[in-house]
């Protein structure tokens, strides 16, 4: 017989999906790393602090850096997705968060990897409107999400976290919305669109303080996510543990209904034959109550004649 189809809220107890976020957290390191190297080796940005996106504009990292971007994105939704359906799972029991913040959350996270498509995308010269609008969801999200999942991090204290991993959390959030704004206020100040800056440039401090608070952020959100890694792990073990108890508690009362179906039907069995026999006896008491009748008859006429012969003999 064919399996049937898992719900998908017990998706996120699968073993295997703490996997996600550490990859995630490794490739994106990665596409920023790998990117950052190739750009520099050849010669098309400057060692100190280029913008992320600086780093993959131009051929051959432009295509490493739109591939790994976009993988990264992938695995971000992914991770999302399992964080939604483990809160909602642990929201059966424990009643933290509500439903709709939960969703929200997870929707705010979802823009943010949409903008980070629309980045790995359209290149920063080839379309800097639109890289431009990419790089502000996906940051802007980004930061909104992490700082309402260090609120249901707090909200779900003390059973399903603990306190530090709470205070980690909030601390990046707070690091990456204080980075996050300079990062859009410098960024506005710059007049021109380069990815070749030298020092001493006009503009190129707002360039250089607005690319430090771009990195920041990034990797405020790595960070964020590598703390998701050991959660994932933790919870899913409490609740295939609880799952385990809920299966054995079921399987007793399965057992107890079993028994008593089995005394009942054995209590049926018992009932059905006592009237059968006592269907049997009505039946014998029918085929005997006529030669009852016939035998009281003759001892009814037997009586009779022997009365008349005695009279006869007295006479």
């Amino acid at each position: 017989m064919a399996r049937a189809a898992q719900p998908p809220a017990m998706l996120c107890c699968m073993p295997g999906v703490a996997f996600v976020p550490a990859l995630l957290v490794s490739w994106s390191s990665a596409a920023f790393i790998i990117s950052y190297v190739i750009a520099v080796l050849a010669g098309h940005v400057e060692p100190l602090v280029p913008y992320i996106s600086d780093t993959g504009t131009k051929p051959p990292e432009s295509g490493i850096f739109g591939f790994m971007i976009n993988i990264s994105a992938l695995l971000a939704v992914i991770t999302m997705c399992i964080r939604y359906l483990l809160i909602e799972k642990q929201n059966e029991s424990s009643h933290f968060v509500g439903s709709s913040c939960n969703m929200f959350s997870l929707c705010i996270g979802l823009m943010g990897c949409a903008g980070m498509g629309i980045v790995a995308t359209f290149q920063e010269l080839a379309v800097p409107s639109v890289h431009d609008i990419g790089a502000l969801v996906a940051f802007g999200s980004g930061v909104v999400y992490i700082t309402l999942q260090s609120i249901i991090s707090y909200k779900s204290c003390p059973q399903w976290n603990t306190y530090f991993v709470c205070h980690v959390r909030m601390a990046i959030s707070v690091i990456s919305c204080i980075a996050f704004i300079p990062m859009i206020v410098f960024a506005s100040r710059i007049s021109m669109t380069k990815i070749d800056w030298t020092p001493g440039e006009k503009d190129y401090t707002y360039h250089l303080l607005s690319a430090i608070c771009e990195w920041t952020v990034a990797f405020g959100f790595i960070f964020f996510f590598l703390t998701f890694i050991r959660d994932f792990q933790k919870q899913m073990q409490e609740m295939r543990s609880m799952e385990r108890e809920d299966w054995v508690s079921q399987r007793g009362i399965v057992k107890e209904l079993e028994e008593a179906k089995g005394a009942e039907g054995q209590s049926s069995r018992e009932l059905q034959s006592f009237l059968r026999k006592e269907n049997e006896l009505k039946i014998d008491l029918q085929l005997l109550q006529p030669a009852r009748i016939h035998h009281h008859g003759v001892r009814q006429q037997a009586g009779i004649s022997s009365g008349v012969l005695t009279s006869r003999t007295q006479s």
